[in-house]
């Protein structure tokens, strides 16, 4: 399971188990809340009611009171009224009315009069001082006809001369506990929903910082050059940071090594040119021999001398973490660089000509160009026959600028198109030795450093065309 759907499961259990005890406290207190406010407002009503019910009693006419008129008119026409949307026409209200002894004397529904109520607790308690409450179900079999009393004393001069009790049977309760529970579920459905949304934003940015750490990392396996991505937490931020730490040590010691076999490689041959040399003129050979040997060991230092230096050249550049960029403009520095090389093209009997250049300005390394431009020209120089021509040209292509060097000498080989950049690989020239193999590696590295790439291919019937390409 991976590691943002095993975030996501335990977070919304440990929200979803919170919320279940929350709402089922909630739910369960509805009920006795709802029961428990509605006996609050009976017991003013009982007590409002008991001071009507004193009037008729001191009149001694309770049938025709006061209270008996108010019930015989009470639900003779609809209420009306539109509580939070729960209708209410009629009034629930059940009053009865006992003297000091428990006997029912006025009974709003009819039924009661003349029964001894002194048993109930309602009546008992109140009779006695006591604050007088009971739930009774209407119907012993059915649990929702429960009907909810309140008692209030009738008092003369201090004394307990009967008992007035209301009741609201609870299932006009109902509606509105439902109402109240439903309400609560429905918000805490809600509440469920954004916290599961909550936790899907939160996992998909786990997701999102992880998946950019694991492309960093795959990149880096497959050894692309890949920039340090950027975490939205200080936590992910410093894995990155130990994941670039860790990348650019193996990266070093991984490139100390490979410097080390090539430079070993690339030594050998001229090291044992030269020692061969130097134990045969050991030997007292003939000055002209001699001179041919001692020319042999300087063509083979000068070599060593040149490898040197372009590795060290290559070294700083892959070794750079920015550029020192500017302003360019492009055509004057292809014009710059090809000028500098007109002198040697002209030794070797090659035209160098400049066939269109679209004037642009980019932000790059003009040293660093101007090199690459260089050692594509000293290629082209290399395998260019006398008489032959070498022409170079920029345009501007969507968000990338083109130099094309073109030349009309041998060509590279099939088996050579491959390997031309690699570090070290070199073919041979026609009337020179073969070069340090570094110049279209470097070359490679500059456009890579601004964003864009170097392509070679044969052209027809011979030659080779080689697009440097510059981001703008």
């Amino acid at each position: 399971m991976r590691i943002g759907l095993r975030l996501l499961l335990g977070y919304f259990l440990i929200v979803a188990v919170a919320g279940y005890f929350v709402l089922s406290i909630f739910v369960q207190e509805v009920k006795p809340g709802v029961r428990r406010a509605t006996e609050g407002m009976m017991v003013d009503t009982a007590n409002l009611l008991a001071q009507i019910a004193r009037l008729d009693m001191q009149r001694d006419d309770v049938a025709h009171g006061q209270l008996a008129q108010a019930f015989t008119q009470l639900n003779q026409r609809p209420i009306g009224a539109n509580i939070a949307g729960i209708r209410k026409d009629r009034s629930e209200y059940h009053v009865y009315l006992t003297d000091a002894r428990g006997t029912v004397i006025f009974d709003s529904a009819g039924q009661a009069v003349g029964q001894n109520y002194s048993r109930w607790n309602d009546v008992y308690l109140t009779l006695r001082g006591q604050y007088g409450a009971r739930s009774t179900r209407s119907n012993p079999q059915d649990e929702n006809s429960s009907v909810m009393y309140v008692a209030a004393p009738v008092l003369e001069q201090g004394k307990i001369i009967g008992v007035l009790s209301a009741g609201k049977p609870n299932s006009a309760m109902v509606p509105v506990i439902k109402r109240s529970e439903r309400r609560i579920l429905w918000a805490g459905a809600l509440l469920l929903g954004i916290a599961l949304l909550i936790g899907l934003g939160f996992v998909w940015w786990i997701n999102r910082s992880i998946g950019r750490l694991v492309r960093y990392a795959d990149g880096v396996s497959q050894g692309e050059s890949v920039p340090l991505p950027t975490m939205g937490s200080h936590e992910l931020t410093q894995l990155a940071q130990a994941l670039e730490s860790m990348r650019m040590k193996l990266e070093g010691k991984a490139y100390i090594e490979q410097y080390v076999h090539t430079l070993t490689h690339e030594l050998k041959s001229p090291l044992a040119a030269i020692r061969g040399a130097a134990e045969l003129l050991q030997e007292l050979p003939p000055p002209a021999t001699a001179r041919r040997f001692l020319t042999n060991i300087e063509q083979q230092s000068a070599r060593i001398q040149q490898l040197v230096d372009k590795l060290l050249v290559q070294a700083r550049l892959e070794s750079r973490p920015g550029l020192e960029v500017a302003p360019l403009a492009m055509a004057t520095l292809v014009r710059q660089a090809v000028a500098g090389k007109e002198a040697q093209a002209a030794q070797r009997g090659v035209v160098l000509q400049v066939d269109e250049l679209e004037a642009i300005t980019l932000t790059g390394d003009g040293l660093l160009i101007s090199q690459a431009l260089t050692n594509l020209l000293d290629n082209a120089l290399d395998f260019t026959p006398p008489g032959g021509v070498i022409s170079v040209c920029g345009e501007r292509r969507e968000s990338h600028y083109l130099i094309t060097v073109s030349d009309n000498g041998s060509g590279i080989p099939h088996y050579a198109l491959g390997k031309v950049f690699e570090r070290f690989y070199s073919l041979a020239r026609a009337d020179k030795p073969k070069s340090s193999g570094l110049g279209l590696n470097f070359v490679q590295e500059v456009a890579r450093l601004h964003r864009g790439g170097i392509q070679l291919y044969n052209r027809q019937p011979s030659g080779v065309v080689a697009v440097f390409t510059l981001s703008l």
